[in-house]
Protein backbone atom coordinates (compact mmCIF):
# COMPACT_ATOMS: atom_id res chain seq x y z
CA UNK A 1 0.00 0.00 0.00
CA UNK A 2 1.19 3.62 -1.34
CA UNK A 3 0.20 6.90 0.77
CA UNK A 4 -2.23 9.08 -1.04
CA UNK A 5 -2.33 6.54 -4.19
CA UNK A 6 -6.07 5.48 -4.75
CA UNK A 7 -6.42 1.99 -4.69
CA UNK A 8 -3.09 0.44 -3.48
CA UNK A 9 -4.56 -1.55 -1.58
CA UNK A 10 -6.42 -3.59 -4.42
CA UNK A 11 -5.65 -6.79 -4.66
CA UNK A 12 -3.91 -7.77 -1.66
CA UNK A 13 -6.89 -9.89 -0.13
CA UNK A 14 -9.36 -6.96 1.22
CA UNK A 15 -11.75 -7.96 -1.66
CA UNK A 16 -12.10 -11.36 -0.32
CA UNK A 17 -12.73 -9.83 3.22
CA UNK A 18 -15.21 -6.79 2.19
CA UNK A 19 -17.32 -9.15 -0.04
CA UNK A 20 -17.76 -11.74 2.94
CA UNK A 21 -18.61 -9.04 5.68
CA UNK A 22 -21.35 -7.69 3.01
CA UNK A 23 -22.51 -11.34 2.19
CA UNK A 24 -23.21 -11.75 6.36
CA UNK A 25 -24.27 -8.39 6.40
CA UNK A 26 -26.82 -8.30 3.58
CA UNK A 27 -28.49 -11.53 5.26
CA UNK A 28 -29.30 -9.81 8.31
CA UNK A 29 -32.82 -9.80 9.07
CA UNK A 30 -32.77 -6.43 10.31
CA UNK A 31 -32.42 -2.83 8.51
CA UNK A 32 -29.22 -1.13 7.65
CA UNK A 33 -27.39 1.28 5.74
CA UNK A 34 -24.68 0.62 3.35
CA UNK A 35 -23.05 4.05 2.28
CA UNK A 36 -20.96 3.18 -0.82
CA UNK A 37 -18.34 6.02 -1.84
CA UNK A 38 -16.77 5.43 -5.23
CA UNK A 39 -16.85 3.00 -7.86
CA UNK A 40 -15.02 0.20 -6.34
CA UNK A 41 -17.47 -0.18 -3.34
CA UNK A 42 -20.42 0.80 -5.84
CA UNK A 43 -19.60 -1.83 -8.03
CA UNK A 44 -20.76 -4.28 -4.52
CA UNK A 45 -24.27 -3.01 -4.85
CA UNK A 46 -25.28 -6.12 -6.57
CA UNK A 47 -24.30 -7.91 -3.63
CA UNK A 48 -27.15 -5.91 -1.30
CA UNK A 49 -30.29 -7.93 -1.98
CA UNK A 50 -32.30 -7.54 1.25
CA UNK A 51 -35.23 -5.27 0.84
CA UNK A 52 -34.68 -3.93 4.15
CA UNK A 53 -31.52 -2.03 4.13
CA UNK A 54 -31.12 1.71 2.52
CA UNK A 55 -28.25 1.62 0.05
CA UNK A 56 -26.79 5.02 -0.45
CA UNK A 57 -23.98 6.25 -3.41
CA UNK A 58 -21.78 8.88 -3.53
CA UNK A 59 -18.49 9.50 -5.14
CA UNK A 60 -15.31 8.86 -2.74
CA UNK A 61 -14.85 12.19 0.05
CA UNK A 62 -11.30 12.20 -1.63
CA UNK A 63 -10.15 15.81 -2.29
CA UNK A 64 -9.83 14.36 -6.14
CA UNK A 65 -13.80 13.90 -6.62
CA UNK A 66 -15.66 14.92 -3.59
CA UNK A 67 -16.97 17.77 -5.51
CA UNK A 68 -18.27 15.54 -8.14
CA UNK A 69 -21.40 15.00 -5.99
CA UNK A 70 -20.12 13.38 -2.86
CA UNK A 71 -20.81 18.05 -1.19
CA UNK A 72 -24.37 17.58 -0.67
CA UNK A 73 -25.04 13.75 -1.20
CA UNK A 74 -26.16 13.95 2.97
CA UNK A 75 -25.16 10.62 3.79
CA UNK A 76 -25.27 11.05 7.62
CA UNK A 77 -28.50 12.97 7.90
CA UNK A 78 -30.09 10.26 5.47
CA UNK A 79 -28.46 7.04 7.66
CA UNK A 80 -29.93 8.84 10.41
CA UNK A 81 -33.40 9.47 9.15
CA UNK A 82 -34.01 5.94 7.95
CA UNK A 83 -32.55 4.36 10.85
CA UNK A 84 -35.06 6.71 13.16
CA UNK A 85 -38.00 5.76 10.85
CA UNK A 86 -37.28 2.25 11.71
CA UNK A 87 -37.59 3.10 15.58
CA UNK A 88 -33.41 2.32 15.53
CA UNK A 89 -31.34 4.87 17.66
CA UNK A 90 -29.43 7.50 15.06
CA UNK A 91 -25.55 7.76 14.89
CA UNK A 92 -24.04 10.02 16.83
CA UNK A 93 -21.10 11.32 13.79
CA UNK A 94 -19.37 13.81 15.96
CA UNK A 95 -15.96 13.31 16.56
CA UNK A 96 -14.61 13.81 19.78
CA UNK A 97 -12.34 16.88 20.94
CA UNK A 98 -12.29 18.56 17.45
Amino acid sequence: MRAHAANSHRGIGWEEFTDAAIRVLNEQDRPMVFILWGRPAQQKRSMLTNPKHLILEAPHPSPLSAYRGFFGSRPFSRTNAFLEEHGLTPIDWQIENV
